[in-house]
């Protein structure tokens, strides 16, 4: 019998999983379907504020090479995501491809990573959707103080609304995001026009201004993990304030890897996932750096660095050249942005839990599909659940630097594994080889590892209380429960020829299965 800790989940059998009755998910998604969910999660309203407030206080006009620089990084993680995705098209992302590679307890590391990642970013970011909605519609947010507590109704309101469209389908769910999408594109894309005709070429220099070092050297848990390491001082400006602002733009980055989450809904995933992946990044890595040079042309980057706790936004810069009415059009595109970004969070974290409960590691009996939709509805209800009392009764909007952290965690296993998969099965056909050998994934690595090491001490401190957590649940519950072990001790049947565990050369038939269209 495997080592518990290590036994691993055969593609044959996550494969076969896929068919089994009451745990169907519908395939009807395309690649379009894909990249609009992608460029959906992406562009939210970090386009809107990071820009500006991290060119003022770390990169200066280079703030356009740290959003080049998180966009490489992306890049890396996006193709070894896209190879693993297209060879196993199976719901739940990094946990489905650390099980085939790693074993079972590193796959449950990543599963209750990724729970963290996308359930505190749709946490947060649905704070930040009711506070653009006072914005918008002219009000102090949407926030109401009963009996002393303070319940950010908003927050619920936006959860609700994203939890009954993911119930009703997929499908229905990427044409509402289309429509958003499309909304927050076209504001963008205003933004960029009209903040064109207001740009100076003074601005730009110098491109990278001189280092400076704030006057508070004090190493704190505040500082980055980098600096602490390495003893020195934290500094704005120079190539180290770009490489720092490179792993804080990072987050303008965070979701793309949701799109691997959807790849067993997917009609065609080994020639769609690789699509929606890298097109969507593509998309949104021009729009990003556009953006980035338009607004550190508008004004001179002193003018965009934080005061006191008043952080700068992109709004500002067009106010400084008198372009007042462009804050509320900005308002609107971040509330159509982070419309989105809610709902495709709340997709990712629905499929992992989905896949995780279905092998067991959490409780099986929620891995149930919807006959009517075709949807995890008890699981994503679920989520909703969460997330609605966690954004509309916590104060959770320093928590961003977890959901980082965990994504990059996440990367680097699945760049780990690309290299893994391929000694040890590489017979499995690929519907998307990363060109390049074992080059990219180890330069995928490199970059992850190196942007977690610019954020700060206290994200790694939080970040180790909930692993810890995760692990005395996998001991106390999962390990017990898991269905690749009780497979193992003849409590279920396992599928002919797929077998437990690695290595199993024999392979079953099934390939992507089939469920009824929409």
């Amino acid at each position: 019998m495997a080592n518990p800790l290590t036994r691993t989940k055969s593609i044959e059998q996550s494969m076969a999983d896929t068919d089994e009755p009451g745990h169907q998910l519908r395939k009807n998604l395309t690649y379009r379907d894909l990249i609009v969910f992608g460029v959906s999660v992406v562009i939210g309203a970090g386009i809107f504020t990071i820009t500006a407030s991290t060119a003022g206080d770390k990169a200066g006009p280079a703030i356009s090479i740290s959003f080049v620089m998180a966009a490489i990084a992306c890049a890396l993680a996006a193709l070894c995501y896209a190879e693993f995705a297209s060879t196993v098209p199976v719901a739940g992302s990094a946990y489905t491809f650390g099980y085939a590679t790693f074993g079972e307890f590193l796959a449950w590391i990543l599963g209750w990573d990724l729970i963290l990642e996308f359930a505190v970013g749709a946490s947060v970011v649905s704070k930040g959707w009711s506070s653009y909605l006072g914005n918008v519609f002219g009000f102090a947010g949407g926030t109401v103080e009963i009996g002393g507590l303070k319940v950010d109704w908003g927050a619920i309101l936006i959860v609700a609304v994203v939890t009954t469209l993911l119930i009703l389908g997929t499908k229905l769910s990427s044409r509402v995001s289309g429509i958003i999408t499309a909304i927050k594109v076209a504001v963008v894309l205003l933004v960029i026009v009209v903040g064109f005709f207001y740009v100076k070429a003074a601005n730009y220099s110098p491109l990278v201004p001189p280092a400076e070092t704030g006057g508070d050297t004090e190493k704190s848990v505040d500082s980055t993990l980098f600096s602490l390491i390495t003893g020195g001082g934290d500094s704005s400006y120079g190539w180290y304030g770009v490489l720092a602002a490179a792993s804080i733009v990072f987050f303008a980055f965070i979701g793309f890897d949701v799109v691997a989450t959807t790849a067993e809904e997917t009609e065609n995933p080994k020639r769609d996932i690789p699509r929606g992946i890298l097109g969507s990044l593509a998309i949104v890595t021009v729009l990003y750096v556009l953006v980035t040079i338009v607004v550190t042309g508008m004004v001179n980057y002193k003018q965009l660095a934080t005061d006191g706790d008043d952080a700068k936004n992109l709004a500002d810069a067009f106010a400084l050249n008198g372009v007042t009415w462009a804050e509320k059009i900005i308002s609107i595109g971040a509330l159509a942005g982070l419309t989105t970004v809610v709902m495709v969070l709340m997709l990712g974290q629905s499929r992992v839990l989905f896949a995780m409960c279905r092998d067991g590691l959490m409780p099986r009996g929620l891995a149930k599909t919807s006959p009517r939709f075709g949807t995890p509805a008890r699981i994503t209800a679920l989520v909703g659940v969460v997330v609605a009392i966690v954004a509309g009764f916590f104060p959770i909007d320093k928590l961003e630097e977890m959901v980082n952290v965990g994504t990059l965690f996440a990367f680097v296993v699945v760049a780990g594994g690309v290299v893994v998969l391929r000694r040890t099965r590489p017979d499995l056909k690929r519907g998307f080889t990363v060109p390049g050998g074992p080059i990219i994934p180890v330069l995928a690595i490199i970059a992850c590892i190196w942007l977690m090491l610019n954020l700060s001490a206290l994200t790694w401190i939080r970040f180790g209380i909930w692993m810890v957590i995760g692990v005395a649940v996998y001991f106390l519950y999962s390990q017990r429960h898991s269905m690749v072990g009780r497979r193992e001790r003849g409590e279920v049947p396992s599928v002919e020829g797929a077998g437990a565990s690695a290595g199993s050369a024999a392979g079953a038939s099934n390939t992507t299965g089939t469920t009824d269209g929409e």
